[in-house]
């Protein structure tokens, strides 16, 4: 069976590689990762991930905004969406749940626990 692959879009370098390290070697992830909402549309329309991680919180366009352009999307809007939030209160979860996300996880997240967090929320 192929690793599933899985997109990070995140804008902080340290933050997109610690989430790559941890997904890679704890979940058997194959981590693609893009630094902005645009790069992040666009590799997931070309390269069909099984999931994204989309951190909430970035310059120009932000997760809430990117996350509607991907359900916007006919190629895009089947891929399950986990967002990554610094915001961790829960007037916020519910108004993401509403959206139609798959998971939240607050940052700063425990890197043991990401890889088991992204697959029960998957699952």
């Amino acid at each position: 069976m192929t690793s599933k692959q899985i997109l990070v879009i995140d804008d902080e370098d340290d933050i997109r590689q610690l989430i790559q390290t941890c997904l890679e070697i704890m979940g058997g992830w194959k981590v693609l990762t893009a630094t902005s909402g645009n790069q992040g549309l666009f590799l997931a329309q070309s390269s069909q991930p099984d999931a994204i991680l989309l951190d909430v919180m970035m310059p120009d366009m932000d997760g809430l905004t990117t996350f509607q352009k991907l359900q916007a999307n006919q190629t895009t809007k089947h891929i399950p969406v986990i967002l990554l939030t610094a915001r961790g209160r829960n007037n916020d979860k519910s108004l993401f749940n509403n959206l139609g996300v798959r998971g939240i996880i607050s940052k700063p997240f425990n890197p043991q626990k990401l890889a088991v967090q992204v697959a029960a929320a998957l699952s």
